[in-house]
């Protein structure tokens, strides 16, 4: 019962490679967060959510790759579909980042539903691209 890379893959819309980009650096920022949580670590939750960061910047550079050899190819509905596609999911996966945090460093008040909400946005666009691609509405 457990899925397949390649629903996956369809499912959030990137490629395998870009998975694998944010998987390794998924690993690094829970290296960096479990030496911060047990005291070894001494710097600012900037610098451990740095790898996350850095994760959805290749993404971003290889989807804009993409979108340009798409363009180029002539399947440019394809292309802007993909590219506005990929780039949201990075911006509401930032945002959450971001938000994140501020509220560790105690910049904001906000409570924690408030900053998953791009989280649930993400769920959502999620779950609209996994009802489209298999033709079923819930």
């Amino acid at each position: 019962m457990f899925f397949d890379w390649e629903e996956i893959v369809v499912w959030v819309g990137v490629t395998l490679f870009e998975a694998w980009i944010h998987t390794v650096c998924l690993a690094v920022f829970l290296l960096f967060m479990t030496l911060k949580l047990d005291g070894i670590l001494n710097r600012s939750w900037w610098v451990i959510f740095s790898p996350l960061f850095i994760g959805n910047a290749f993404s971003a550079y290889f989807c804009i790759i993409g979108f340009i050899r798409m363009y180029l190819e002539g399947l440019r509905k394809h292309a802007f579909i993909r590219t506005i596609w990929s780039l949201s999911f990075l911006l509401l996966l930032s945002i959450f980042e971001v938000l994140l945090i501020r509220k560790l460093m105690g910049y904001n008040n906000l409570e924690y539903s408030e900053i998953l909400s791009p989280v649930f946005i993400l769920m959502q666009l999620v779950t609209a691209r996994t009802c489209r691609l298999y033709g079923t509405y819930v």
